[in-house]
């Protein structure tokens, strides 16, 4: 490892990280382990709620296009977001980013999203470690995972117990593929279609296919964080790979089924444009990408108005996307989906 470029690279990110600290944070950055304290944070009797994630492919598309700051953005949301579904509040954050010549400008850009993310989500950025691994990375090749905790009080954990039939689903909007898919999503640009990332994104977008792919991700936790506090709410699914189909049972138990109306919301338009690629059918798509949706909270049908305004005073678009009926913990469609 270079050591000179790693110090380099400390000294660079040093401010980015202590941008984010909030109360809880004990001591500086530089020892062998991140310190927080939940009591300083205000928690009583908390649990902790850990998560860990990547950003997948994605980061292929940064790598190529040489756009490094945002990604870390994607990295945050993918873990915080998790932690929400629990009830929890995201507390820090620590990354890992692997990389085959260790440039210090690049990390600064890789961190800096990372740093931002973990503003908007109102966690700390406390700790993290960087490798060099020349020989076995291509120079400008590179890997970034995230670890992020989270706390909620005991007697407040999402556990998915409370869910019921006649509960409704409450969608909150999702503008591009966050960070699920991009394995598919590669193939259908570069091997099925031969598009190049500086075509426009499609006939008469005022943006490029990178500009598209590379739209950061949403970061939800700070609203439903708020959701949570102001209302009841029964169950929160965060929809990453696998769509609706794969993530909204993870919460509902095995007597309740979902039942999601596709004509309620306008799939963004990437979605059509790399489904028209591929002659992909509307199941796979629905089994692979978000389709629009990034989270669903499971909410009681009489408290669903004033919950979807706390969610637009935190810019979170919400509607009512479905509802659970009696069944066996799978999710069902009516309607078509609407281009």
């Amino acid at each position: 490892m270079d050591i000179d470029a790693g110090a380099e690279a400390v000294r660079r990110i040093g401010p980015l990280v202590r941008s984010t600290r909030r109360p809880g944070v004990v001591g500086d950055i530089g020892g062998f382990g991140g310190l927080f304290d939940p009591s300083a944070a205000g928690f009583r009797d908390p649990l902790l709620v850990s998560a860990t994630d990547g950003v997948g492919t994605k980061a292929e598309i940064a790598r190529l296009t040489g756009r490094l700051d945002t990604i870390g953005r994607d990295l945050v949301a993918m873990c915080v977001d998790d932690l929400v579904c629990a009830g929890a509040t995201p507390l820090f954050f620590l990354d890992y980013l692997a990389i085959g010549h260790l440039d210090p400008e690049a990390v600064e850009h890789l961190i800096e999203g990372i740093a931002a993310g973990c503003a908007e989500a109102g966690c700390a950025l406390i700790g993290g470690e960087m490798a060099e691994h020349p020989g076995v990375m291509a120079a400008d090749q590179f890997d970034l995972v995230g670890f992020a905790v989270g706390a909620v009080e005991r007697g407040r954990l999402l556990d998915g117990s409370t869910v019921m039939a006649g509960d409704l689903l409450v969608a909150l909007d999702s503008p591009n593929l966050r960070s699920n898919g991009f394995s598919l999503a590669r193939r259908l640009v570069f091997d099925v279609a031969g598009r190049s990332l500086d075509d426009l994104a499609w006939e008469g977008a005022d943006r490029t296919l990178a500009d598209e792919l590379l739209a950061p991700s949403v970061i939800y936790a700070p609203a439903v964080v708020a959701a949570l506090a102001a209302h009841e709410v029964h169950a929160v699914a965060h929809v990453t790979g696998g769509g609706l189909p794969g993530n909204l049972p993870r919460v509902l138990g095995d007597a309740v089924d979902a039942v999601v109306d596709r004509t309620t919301w306008e799939v963004p338009r990437i979605f059509r444009e790399l489904q028209a690629m591929g002659g992909v059918d509307d199941d796979e798509m629905a089994r692979v990408f978000n389709m629009g949706v990034g989270m669903v909270l499971v909410v009681p049908a009489s408290g669903v108005d004033d919950l979807v305004a706390t969610l637009a005073t935190h810019a979170r678009s919400a509607w009512v996307v479905g509802e659970l009926v009696s069944g066996s913990g799978t999710v069902a469609y009516r309607g078509m989906m609407r281009a």
